[in-house]
């Protein structure tokens, strides 16, 4: 066997017992073979942090808590929203407008009351990840953009903790377990951010539902086999599944063996070549001043673009009448091209990427481009009302 396929030692001890309560609950637990009664008290006296209680934060930590880990905590700032409820399944309708980690916290209650929650309502950053991750032997990283992903990376190797890793876009999702000290990180499998925009987030570029659950559950699988020290974990390995032709394939990483030990954390936002203002800090217009300027354009008052950057699944649940469809990618690459010689007003679903489009446009050299603030969403709030959202 070569390193990364021989088992590592248990990640967690065996000092807790377990009550009679818990000894009928985790029952068929204790009757597998090489399992057993030890691993059961290893899972009680371990400590997981997920990050995320989004797609697959959800079915991790339902998975974690029905296994009796310990303590789960739970890092998420977000709330819940209609449209979380088409995959998280940790949350239901009553959830809408509550803080997903609340929600998260009521949800594993009812499931398993006998484990302890933490929740971090907070935004995970270089600032506050290295006291959060202290607290916990493992973390489950389950976020959707790419400078989260190298911050837990970078947090966990200064800390020599291990991390199993979650990804899922669309219909295909990917799945691994990282750890500085004994093998590969984040880093070795991607050493360079992606361009931006050059891969949509789950809220641009959709994701089916159910996919949540299947890279998941590998996820927590791969939890419970690291505190117990069961089988072969996924160190070294990258799983890749693809569930329109259902199949998975394995991807082998190694570590660099001239990478440099990780000794601080950087600034994310700026290494993964994201703006670094706020989208506000763009000209801007409000989906008021939109309506009007679409009034006088309709009447033969003025002659100006507006150009919807979302992709074309978005646009096709809801759009804004006069709107031209011309997605982020394409005009950052220039594929399409913004017209120079009229104003441009530029929407998507919220207003972060239309102000990326815009600032770029700008830097190239097109003054007369507008962000319209809070995108399509605000306009249906606003303006149409009657319209859908997602």
């Amino acid at each position: 066997m070569s390193s990364h396929e021989s088992a590592l030692a248990p990640l967690v001890s065996p000092q807790a017992e377990l009550s009679r309560e818990e000894t009928e609950r985790y029952s068929r637990h204790l009757i597998i073979p090489g399992f057993g009664l030890e691993a059961q008290h290893r899972l009680k006296n371990s400590r997981v942090l997920v990050i995320g209680a989004g797609g697959l934060g959800s079915p991790a930590l339902l998975y974690l808590a029905a296994a009796g880990i310990g303590t789960i905590g739970i890092v998420d700032d977000d709330v819940v929203d209609v449209s979380n409820l088409q995959r998280q399944i940790i949350h239901g309708v009553s959830n809408v407008g509550q803080s997903k980690a609340e929600s998260a916290a009521q949800s594993i209650a009812e499931l398993n009351p006998l484990v302890t929650v933490r929740r971090h309502e907070v935004r995970l950053d270089n600032s506050n990840a290295l006291e959060i991750f202290a607290g916990y032997d493992l973390i489950l990283d389950g976020t959707d953009n790419f400078a989260t992903r190298y911050l837990v990376s970078d947090a966990a190797e200064m800390l020599g903790k291990p991390y199993v890793w979650g990804s899922i876009l669309r219909f295909e999702g990917q799945v691994s377990v990282f750890w500085a000290k004994h093998g590969p990180s984040y880093r070795d499998l991607y050493p360079d951010a992606p361009p931006p925009g050059s891969v949509p987030s789950c809220a641009e570029g959709g994701v089916l539902g159910v996919l949540c659950a299947q890279i998941g559950s590998v996820m927590v699988n791969e939890a419970i086999k690291l505190i117990t020290g069961t089988g072969v974990s996924l160190l070294g390995r990258v799983l890749i599944f693809d569930a329109l032709e259902m199949t998975w394939r394995e991807v082998r990483v190694r570590r660099d063996p001239e990478a440099q030990p990780v000794t601080e954390l950087i600034d994310y936002q700026e290494f993964c070549g994201l703006p670094g203002e706020p989208a506000g800090a763009v000209p801007s217009v409000s989906v008021h001043e939109l309506e009007r300027l679409l009034r006088e354009r309709a009447s033969g008052g003025l002659d100006f673009d507006l150009i919807d950057v979302r992709e074309p699944g978005e646009h096709e649940i809801v759009s804004i009448d006069g709107a031209t469809l011309m997605p982020r990618n394409s005009v950052l690459t220039g594929e399409q091209r913004v017209s120079t010689d009229k104003d441009v007003y530029v929407h998507c679903k919220a207003g972060s990427r239309s102000a990326d489009v815009v600032q770029h446009l700008r830097s190239a050299g097109h003054s007369r481009v507008y962000n319209v603030d809070g995108g399509i969403l605000e306009w249906v709030r606003e303006i149409e009302p009657d319209k859908p959202v997602y």
